[in-house]
């Protein structure tokens, strides 16, 4: 029976990484350049800076620089604004055609936040960093194929279970960690494929299972726009800042005054992401604005407010459910980018292994021809 069993794991381990391993090939290989992608851009010298200006410049509504950023690009409209915490003095405005958009084709205007010149404009499909961001987030297919790689991703984490389950019998005919050296090299490749697998079985986990939440991204989101639409209409929401709060400024139907009754409401947050009605992280009446944190890692926890511009009510509609904790906590661990530098070598160290792992296991499966792989 026990025998049986083994079988029947060493199916379930073949076939999920025989289908898997091609494409988590390339998603370890193009998330390798990407752990490093701000080393890279400012090796190459395409850091973006905010242009020199007197210290203390203010900053300009943030209406101002929406307009010249659709100046500057006519046809389209703004979706989003991003702020970067090490880029005070610049916003990144996201553009596309219409807000209800896919935005696989929308363009990223870097603006200055004290003039509203548009600094820079990155197409979204250009450049070697934008290739190895969408082979590795859609393989250039939109939601279709972030849900495939989902897929691939489950596989390999069906192909780790299993392959533990294989290797604690496989292991009672060895000491830990031994490598065959004297057997032949398919033998020594398979002692050396179970090593590194179990060296690199948690990170493996961690990364694999992360990588499939962030694919469910779109669907994350959608679910969080509904889940906050149907609050609204029955009435379950908290009242952050009354409408007629006489504290701050009143409403006046313009963006900047809406973003600063939110930042009232929610003193000692920083903006994150401002969001306008109709996108996939606002209702169709709401700005939502995405206030962040002050550690490396609760700036990924971010809260949603949402205010309605017309009349300056601050709302927060429901609290972060869970699953969308779980999307923004598994960003940060999936790339490793919550740590600096040395977390970043950690994580990419760790990715070779396990390229070393794919890789080894597809040579012993060719060498093996049609015998089952046990390890």
């Amino acid at each position: 029976m026990q025998a049986r069993t083994l079988r029947g794991w060493g199916w379930v381990h073949k076939w999920s990484s025989l289908v898997s391993t091609l494409f988590i090939l390339l998603l370890c290989l193009t998330g390798l350049p990407l752990i490093f992608s701000h080393e890279i851009e400012h090796l190459a010298g395409s850091e973006i800076e905010a242009p020199p200006m007197p210290a203390g410049t203010p900053q300009i509504a943030l209406d101002r620089v929406a307009a010249e950023a659709v100046k500057a690009h006519p046809g389209l409209v703004p979706l989003y604004f991003f702020a970067e915490e090490d880029l005070p003095d610049l916003w990144y405005v996201k553009l596309d055609t219409r807000v209800d958009t896919d935005e696989s084709e929308s363009l990223l205007i870097l603006s200055d936040a004290r003039t509203g010149q548009v600094v820079d404009v990155s197409a979204f499909d250009e450049g070697f960093m934008s290739v190895m961001y969408r082979l590795h987030v859609d393989l250039y297919a939109g939601l279709a194929g972030k849900l495939f790689l989902g897929f691939m991703g489950l596989l390999l984490v069906v192909a780790i279970v299993s392959g533990v389950v294989l290797y604690a019998p496989f292991m009672r005919k060895l000491r830990f960690a031994e490598v065959r050296r004297e057997r032949a090299p398919r033998t020594r490749w398979l002692d050396l494929h179970n090593l590194l697998g179990i060296v690199t079985l948690v990170w493996a986990l961690a990364v694999g299972f992360t990588g499939v939440i962030n694919t469910w991204a779109d669907l994350i989101f959608q679910a969080w726009q509904a889940e906050q639409v149907a609050a609204l209409q029955a009435g379950k929401t908290q009242v952050l800042l009354p409408k007629d709060a006489s504290d701050v400024p009143a409403a006046d139907g313009s963006l900047q005054t809406a973003v600063d009754r939110v930042l009232a409401a929610a003193p000692g947050m920083a903006i994150s992401m401002i969001a306008y009605p109709g996108t996939l992280r606002a209702t169709p009446e709401h700005v939502a604005v995405i206030l962040r944190g002050d550690t490396p890692l609760t700036s990924r926890l971010t809260q949603a407010l949402l205010v309605d511009p017309a009349d300056g009510e601050v709302l927060e509609a429901s609290a972060r459910p869970w699953y969308v904790t779980a999307l923004q906590l598994s960003e940060p661990l999936h790339f490793g980018d919550y740590g600096g530098l040395p977390l970043k070598i950690l994580w990419a160290l760790l990715d070779i292994l396990t390229i070393v792992v794919l890789g080894s296991g597809l040579y012993l499966w060719l060498k093996r021809g049609a015998t089952e792989v046990r390890g």
